[in-house]
């Protein structure tokens, strides 16, 4: 059984196709890249992956299970799956350890761990109103990271950082 499993999978938006018949699989521990232009569909597809959106058509399976949309699910979104969106958010007037802490699925030393790797120890007084991009973004990649995921899905996750927070980050992903 597949880790990730799409079929057939569809996407229109007004009569504009975003998505059409994508179809592949992926065995767990598997990294995949999707690249195309702006406007290809990327985030789209990553949206119904990881069930943000619904497809007009097609399955998608997670782990054996389906992955529903927000028209079957209140609350969207798949268990075990984190998606990071390139516009992240992160609650303004809140400080860093908590806007981390709300989200941690893991022990102390766990998260830590994930928070020394992300350069954040220093941060976490502060508040996230008064962080710059890629702080943000490091800090929005850190709590996706604690949520233990099964499945991280990544758009455009290191739009802005700078050279030296980039290779930091590719290597906390990897």
């Amino acid at each position: 059984m597949p880790f990730l499993e799409l079929n057939d999978v569809s996407k229109h938006i007004g009569e504009r196709a975003i998505l059409q018949d994508i179809r592949f699989s992926l065995d767990e521990g598997r990294s995949l890249v999707i690249a195309g232009e702006t406007g290809s569909g990327k985030t789209t597809l990553l949206k119904c992956i990881g069930g943000l959106l619904s497809p007009d058509a097609g399955e998608l399976m997670f782990c054996g299970q389906k992955v529903e949309g927000p028209e079957q699910r209140l609350i969207p979104g798949h268990p075990g799956i984190a998606y990071l969106s390139q516009y992240f958010e992160l609650r303004n007037h809140y400080r860093v350890e908590e806007e981390l802490e709300y989200a941690s699925q893991l022990s102390s030393e766990e998260a830590s761990r994930i928070f020394t790797s992300c350069r954040l120890d220093h941060l976490m007084k502060r508040y996230t109103h008064q962080l710059s991009g890629g702080e943000k973004q490091r800090i929005a990649l850190a709590r996706r990271l604690i949520s233990r995921p099964r499945l991280l899905l990544l758009d455009e996750p290191y739009s802005n950082l700078d050279p030296l927070h980039k290779k930091i980050m590719q290597e906390v992903v990897q």
